[in-house]
């Protein structure tokens, strides 16, 4: 039963003082946790532990109950404490504050304990309750936590901020044929009838983002590399299994070795546990103790590429990393949330080195992140790596390319800019010093000011605290001699502002028997390259020869032919991307980067520079070409295709190109070709195809409406051998209907936010019935998709919105589209601004494809 008192709080201005100068601060409780009410509470509280137990039933329908007994200090009694959760209120059965029973206050997510009910000092909180199923993940035998970055309020009680790290000790009840995994060793065990109890140990201190739980029925191994660690996992393929599990165990001690090293630093938790769950909303999460990954990331096969397992290798280091980077040392307030992430990319891609020793890290770091960051930085939508945030309720909306892609290229010019040995002894102090506790970027700043005459703080504040990138003009004068007289490159930031990207990058001068590689270190909109005096006028100029500057380069596209030519990995890599972005923006015409990555395909044999070049491919071709370019090239493109998948190539190479393949293999000849692969009747030597494959083969085949498709679908789906992978086909089915009906079926059932429960199956199943061949039928959903992002946002984890937006609107490139949008736009003048960057960055190629298209017509 809801309680209201006359003084309740939430709902009038409160005034308090907090500060050691009694400063008198008016502070408005509201849903959410204001940058306010952390703030007072960070005063008021401290030494947290939390004892938590949770009774989970058989059926995922009934309710999970469960106890909190909350032990806390506190040095302020002025004002009533407020423990957030964001639940209903008849989820709270009963509230005691030091032994004694107390009415439920319970308003606006969070539940006040009035200050006569506590003391100065000890107080033990004791809350009966109903846990919350929003981040409980709940599947038919097994669940998983999933509380980034504000959702520990959704399934208990909690001081849901990062400052206020705290210990829990946990008790969970389950079904005695599950297994479980936390943040701390099991303590105790007890059968009691069809279930089993687990009692846990007092866990490290953490953030209550960090805090999880995984039960279900999942297979367990445990090793010990150097730690010993525990497995659990659901995968049932045996050649998976068999070729990974080494791995998987390996790759972690590795990147732990790493670390400690770097950091020298001692692994700082009990445990170093890990859970791959099939339905896992991102690639991995770093919970203490219990890291969760996605199953299809870490389970590979015999017939993986070399991409696929440096991508399993980088997630790997990328959460070990957070043990240190996020998990030891965390952000005060989740503004800072890029911080985590930078260093977690930043070590990852440090720790690849030796782990892959044939690997060219440079290359493979622009592959990495350089596409992504553009992407976002380049749009309307783009915001700096470091935003404000007024409430916790809208961190979600901090997450994207910016803190996992542009971040590490700032990191990485920052350190190419103080020098490698002073970068790491200033990460060093920062770990030694802000262990077990909480720091900010300017806290960052003041260690790294010391250990460089670099001026720390002038330098981020472009890169850390503005918006977008550099477009680079250049000015090359000759001699009588055509010898270089003069070369200068000019700034402008491409928002038009005066905004400039201190930076290091080299140029490339391409002369007939070599290649001259010079320096530039730009600190200024211009800069004389004096180096270049005196030389002979090049054939080419390739500028970012290293893959290190950020930003769109100059580039003749009368002048392409040179770049399949260039020996250097990193070199073709950057020129192909800088070819893409200088498309983007109107200095290449759409057909001249066609023809110069369909040479790439041709000639490419890195399988990394291959994937920039068949992507990029890829998207001028769906997006930016118009029905008639597309039939015009289609028959010359799957002929070239086919014709390479013939020749003695790695397995990497031929991996790729079919991909290429399979996804423009629509017409009657493509479809026919495609179909006696699926079914076996065509085998192409090199080419190594698992099952996931073949199901995208059978989905490709339906959308492109081959004459079998049932027969296709039903096929595969009897012959998926994982049930939970079998589940996913199951639910994609209706999105690879021929009936339209069907599809529009699917569309209209994700209203409801129980269909939406599988994020990534929801996203795949919107870009099956979105694809460029079904949008004239799909497009009546674009207004459909676009009214249900704000709901979207509530109820979905932190990365759904920009998917949703990614595989519903984001797929489209033409006018009826781009008008929808407009329209959106005007009859929702009130729209989130922070829900508008997503839609802007997800609609970055509409609305780039609105001039591209125009010019080609």
């Amino acid at each position: 039963m809801k309680i209201f008192y006359s003084f309740l709080v939430f709902l009038m201005t409160i005034t308090i003082g907090f500060s050691q100068s009694k400063t008198k601060v008016n502070l408005i409780v509201e849903n959410g946790v204001s940058e306010q009410l952390a703030q007072f509470r960070k005063h008021q509280i401290s030494d947290v532990t939390y004892n938590l137990s949770f009774e989970i039933p058989k059926h995922k329908s009934e309710n999970i109950n469960a106890q909190l007994a909350l032990i806390l200090t506190l040095s302020d009694l002025s004002q009533s404490v407020y423990l957030d959760f964001k639940e209903k209120s008849q989820n709270i059965k009963s509230v005691s504050a030091n032994g004694k029973q107390i009415a439920m206050v319970h308003e606006k997510g969070h539940i006040a304990i009035p200050p006569g009910s506590l003391i100065s000092g000890k107080n033990t909180i004791e809350i009966s309750f109903i846990a919350g199923n929003l981040s409980l993940n709940r599947n038919d035998d097994f669940l998983y936590t999933l509380l980034v970055p504000d959702r520990a309020s959704t399934l208990f009680p909690c001081f849901d901020q990062p400052d206020i790290k705290a210990t829990y000790k946990l008790s969970l009840s389950v079904p005695k044929e599950w297994s479980v995994l936390a943040a701390a060793d099991v303590k105790e065990k007890v059968e009691k009838g069809d279930f089993t109890s687990y009692t846990f140990g007092e866990s490290d201190k953490m953030s209550t983002y960090l805090f999880s739980f995984v039960a279900g029925k999942f297979n367990s191994v445990t090793k010990k590399p150097g730690l010993e660690m525990t497995f659990l996992y659901r995968e049932n393929d045996k050649n998976k299994i068999e070729s990974s599990t080494d791995t998987i165990f390996s790759l972690h001690q590795q990147s732990l070795d790493f670390l400690e090293k770097y950091t020298n630093y001692k692994f700082p938790f009990q445990k170093l546990d890990f859970a791959s769950i099939p339905v896992f909303q991102y690639g991995g999460m770093e919970h203490v103790g219990a890291i969760q990954y996605r199953e299809s990331t870490l389970f590979l096969d015999n017939s993986a590429t070399d991409s696929e397992k440096l991508n399993r290798a980088k997630l790997i280091a990328h959460e070990t990393s957070h043990m240190w980077f996020g998990d030891l040392v965390t952000m005060k307030w989740f503004d800072d949330v890029w911080m985590k992430e930078v260093f977690a990319n930043f070590m990852a891609d440090k720790i690849m080195n030796p782990i892959f020793p044939k690997v060219n890290h440079n290359l493979q770091f622009f592959t990495a992140h350089y596409s992504s960051a553009y992407a976002e930085d380049r749009s309307l939508g783009t915001h700096p790596i470091r935003q404000h945030l007024e409430n916790l309720k809208d961190a979600g909306s901090l997450y994207g390319a910016m803190i996992y892609n542009k971040a590490p290229i700032m990191m990485r010019q920052l350190e190419a800019s103080m020098g490698k040995e002073p970068f790491q002894k200033g990460i060093q102090k920062y770990i030694q010093k802000y262990a077990n506790d909480n720091a900010d970027w300017n806290n960052l700043v003041e260690i790294l000011d010391a250990e460089t005459p670099l001026d720390m703080k002038k330098w981020s504040e472009v890169w850390v605290n503005k918006s977008g990138r550099a477009i680079f003009t250049d000015k090359i004068e000759y001699d009588a001699k055509n010898r270089i007289k003069k070369f200068e490159i000019q700034q402008q930031a491409e928002d038009k502002s005066n905004n400039v990207w201190p930076q290091i990058f080299q140029i490339g001068l391409v002369y007939a028997n070599e290649i001259k590689v010079l320096t530039a270190n730009i600190t200024a909109k211009n800069l004389a390259v004096k180096e270049a005096s005196g030389l002979a006028k090049p054939l080419a100029v390739v500028y970012n020869y290293n893959g290190f500057g950020y930003g769109v380069f100059p580039l003749d596209g009368n002048n392409l032919e040179y770049i399949s030519t260039l020996k250097d990995e990193v070199a073709r890599a950057a020129s192909y991307s800088n070819l893409f972005e200088n498309t983007l923006i109107g200095n290449v015409s759409a057909d001249k980067a066609f023809n110069c990555f369909l040479k790439g395909i041709q000639s490419e044999e890195n399988e990394l520079v291959l994937r920039i070049v068949s992507g990029n491919l890829n998207t001028i071709y769906w997006r930016f070409f118009t029905e008639e370019q597309q039939n015009k090239v289609q028959k010359q493109l799957l002929g070239i295709l086919y014709e390479r998948l013939q020749a003695n190539l790695s397995a990497n190479i031929k991996k790729t190109l079919f991909g290429l393949f399979s996804s423009v293999a629509y017409s009657d000849s493509g479809k026919a070709s495609l179909y006696k692969i699926w079914n076996r009747e065509v085998s192409i030597s090199g080419l190594k195809l698992n099952e996931d494959d073949y199901t995208n083969m059978a989905m490709n085949l339906a959308i492109f409406k081959h004459e079998k498709a049932d027969e296709i679908l039903e096929k595969t789906r009897t012959s998926i051998s994982n049930p939970d992978k079998k589940k996913r086909f199951e639910f994609l089915l209706p999105s690879l209907s021929k009936d339209e009906s069907v599809r529009n079926a699917f569309i209209e059932s994700l209203k409801d936010d129980a269909n939406r429960e599988k994020e990534s199956w929801v996203s795949v199943g919107l870009a099956n019935v979105n694809h460029p061949l079904r949008q004239e039928n799909a497009q009546k959903y674009i207004r459909f998709s676009l009214d249900l992002v704000d709901e979207i946002q509530r109820t979905g984890d932190i990365f759904f919105p920009k998917d949703w937006l990614d595989n519903t609107i984001g797929k489209y490139s033409s006018k009826y589209a781009f008008d929808e949008v407009q329209r959106f736009l005007k009859e929702n003048p009130n729209f989130s601004p922070i829900l508008k960057r997503k839609l802007f960055m997800a609609t970055d190629l509409l609305y780039k494809a609105q001039n591209i298209k125009k010019e080609t017509e």
